[in-house]
């Protein structure tokens, strides 16, 4: 049975006579507070004993818990196959917003002065629909700008630096989501093998930013200084209207299974912080040795009360929950999409505005729940990213190899316009967190270049990361100077970000996918802290073209409501801020049932009409032409439509500097697999 939600503060509070210190355990026997001296990490200042009051909330109050001060705690218990106690093991109390590591197996907490000076700065609050995430690695992305300080790359600090700045908002996004910043190590194995935890997917405390990405004088001045760089950092950025996005470890630790380090956690109460059989066996839906358990309300009151803190402390604007099926599963182990924990953070008055993103699934029976969260949340929609890789990859490989695509137009209108088939009326289209490529994969240009994985650097013989990827490499596996592929291959990068940034839903672009970053076809890269995959400063004409091209998108994207509805539309009622569809064939007529799932009638005319609430009217004309060949399309005569002006064409390296005018009726020449995007001129008989 789950014990109640404590009712006492936990971690360090600040008193007028020092701090008083809460750790909640229902099984320990003792638990004692142990302080350390400032200058030495392993001399023993004091040792207090902690008392169990209310709801297993055991508390000490002391002098010494000040700003700067060093403590861990440790605690004893019963011995049982569930239990893991070792009264000898300094443990790292969980709700520490400052940490240190004197030595490798060992973890200090310390009390940070929380003291920042906002100035007025306020989070940007974008609107869904107009949001569009910019995914990226905190230390990759300024490691190898030489516009920004040597002293700053690769740093909070960096990523605020007016050169990383200048680059993200002329792009056009508008959050960025980072991948983890709170404090996590590598594991074993990938140290022994002279490699490192690049990603961060291995939390060792959820209320602490991972120090090694301040400056080295914030990790010399300490965790307090760490965190006003962090701080900092997201001021500067909501000063340049930037949200800031978290991509938050919660599922499990960096404890691992049994026999991993007794860090934290796994010492202070493992039988109730990890879900268990009964003979102590982790029962693992993450696939990472331990799953913490959102059966138990005090794991659920851990996340709510670290998400609060990055919210409100820290100014953070939304969260992206990692495996976040695993936060839905209850006290039997099964997903409810009504859990209280995925309740509560939407009906939190203090997270109200956050933006919350599922990662909607887990490894675990029942794990994949794509389109089964809550109304509120927004989920990574794999559905949308296996639909737009076989159709603008695997089905013209296909063609190419068997003479017919795969599949017909019909999947990719469903994704285009919303994914209606997958996220609930109420929920609507910016419950789609669109996406074709993630840190985890390859990049979009290796998507384009390789058939198969190349992962032999990360130590496994190739045998780690997806087989299952959807990619084409158009005639020659990776690197190439045969012309004819290289011009493929852009014009198909061209294409799939054509579609997801003109596609209804919430877009998620990976960093350096908008100039062709490669990962020299590894799909899995977490390992690799260098140049693999630190984004590269040094770009070519393609490089800077196709960088062009998506920042035009963007902004094609953001002028063009229809492209970007908030709600389904409903046949015959006026709904606002939804977009009325129409699909036509190649020859101008609507489309016929049969023509959806027809593998030779690849072509389509998409025309969207928004419905404004509070933007201007608008409307779109996408022509989405899936066959490596030329086609001639007749422009629809469509009812308040007198001319149709072609704004964007894949098949072009640059984007326009001149348009050109078309009339209903008018044939037009699609270049072979690619897309145009007109505006639609006439009146609006809504």
């Amino acid at each position: 049975m789950s014990a109640p939600v404590p009712a006492s503060p936990l971690g360090v509070t600040p008193t007028e006579a020092g701090g008083t210190l809460g750790v909640w355990s229902a099984n320990a026997s003792m638990i004692e507070l142990v302080v350390f001296d400032r200058s030495d990490p392993n001399a023993i200042v004091e040792t207090v004993p902690l008392t169990r009051g209310a709801d297993d909330v055991w508390s000490v109050s002391s002098p010494r818990l000040v700003p700067e001060t060093r403590y861990a705690i440790r605690v004893d218990g019963p011995q049982a196959p569930r239990n893991a106690f070792d009264p000898t093991t300094f443990l790292l109390e969980p709700y520490a917003k400052g940490v240190v590591q004197p030595r490798a197996d060992q973890w200090r907490a310390v009390v940070v002065d929380t003291a920042f000076d906002w100035g007025g700065a306020k989070k940007p609050g974008h609107a869904l629909d107009k949001t569009i995430v910019y995914e990226t690695h905190l230390r990759g992305f300024s490691k190898l700008n030489p516009a920004v300080p040597e002293e700053l790359r690769g740093t909070y600090a960096g990523l605020a630096h007016p050169a990383s700045i200048e680059y993200l908002t002329s792009l056009g996004v508008t959050a960025i989501e980072l991948l983890p910043v709170h404090c996590f190590t590598s594991e074993p194995r990938l140290l022994r093998q002279g490699l490192t935890n690049y990603w961060g997917y291995n939390t060792v405390n959820f209320f602490s930013p991972h120090a090694p990405y301040a400056t080295q004088a914030a990790q010399a001045a300490g965790p307090s200084a760490v965190l006003r760089e962090f701080k900092g950092m997201v001021k500067l950025l909501h000063e340049a209207g930037l949200e800031v996005f978290l991509d938050v470890v919660y599922n499990h630790t960096a404890e691992a299974g049994v026999g991993g380090p007794r860090s934290s956690f796994r010492g202070i109460d493992n039988s109730s912080y990890y879900r268990q059989l009964d003979d102590g066996t982790y029962y693992d839906v993450t696939g990472c040795g331990n799953t913490v358990d959102f059966g138990q309300a005090v794991a659920r009151e851990l996340v709510r009360d670290s998400v609060r803190y990055w919210a409100n402390e820290c100014q953070i604007d939304g969260f992206r929950f990692d495996l976040a099926a695993t936060l839905g599963r209850d006290e039997s182990g099964a997903y409810n999409r009504d859990h209280p924990l995925l309740s509560g953070l939407l009906d939190d008055e203090q997270l109200q505005g956050v933006k919350l993103i599922a990662e909607p699934w887990d490894v675990g029976l029942g794990g994949w729940q794509t389109g089964n969260f809550p109304d509120g949340w927004s989920e990574w929609n794999d559905r949308y990213r296996d639909r737009m890789r076989q159709f603008w990859l695997r089905d013209i490989a296909d063609a190419r190899h068997h003479g017919t695509a795969s599949t017909g137009i019909g999947g990719l209108a469903t994704r285009l316009a919303g994914s209606s088939n997958t996220f609930s009326e109420q929920r609507g289209p910016v419950a789609s967190v669109n996406f074709v490529t993630a840190h985890d994969g390859f990049t979009l240009a290796d998507l384009v270049s390789y058939d198969v994985k190349h992962n032999y650097g990360n130590g496994e013989f190739n045998r780690d990361g997806s087989d299952n990827n959807r990619s084409f490499n158009h005639g020659a596996e990776g690197a190439t100077t045969d012309s004819g592929i290289l011009s493929a291959r852009r014009k198909a990068m061209r294409n799939i970000l054509g579609t997801l940034l003109l596609s209804a839903g919430v877009p998620m672009i990976t960093a350096g996918d908008e100039f062709g970053r490669t990962q020299q076809g590894n799909n899995n890269a977490y390992c690799h802290d260098n140049e693999l995959t630190w984004l590269s400063w040094d770009r070519d004409t393609d490089a800077a073209n196709l960088r062009a091209v998506t920042a035009e998108l963007i902004r094609l994207r953001t002028e063009n409501p229809a492209v970007r509805p908030v709600r389904f539309a409903k046949l015959g009622e006026h709904v606002p801020q939804s977009s009325q569809m129409d699909w036509y064939d190649a020859g101008g007529n609507t489309m016929d049932e049969p023509d959806w799932q027809d593998p030779s009638a690849r072509t389509l005319q998409y025309v969207a009409a928004s419905t404004p609430e509070f933007e201007e009217f608008n409307r779109i004309l996408l022509i989405v032409h899936g066959v490596e060949s030329e086609i001639s399309v007749t422009l629809p005569a469509h009812e308040g439509v007198d001319g149709y002006e072609l704004v964007w064409d894949s098949a072009d390296e640059t984007p326009k500097t001149e348009t050109t005018w078309f009339r209903p009726g008018d044939v037009v020449q699609v270049s072979p697999a690619s897309l145009q995007l007109f505006h639609c001129s006439g009146r609006d008989f809504r």
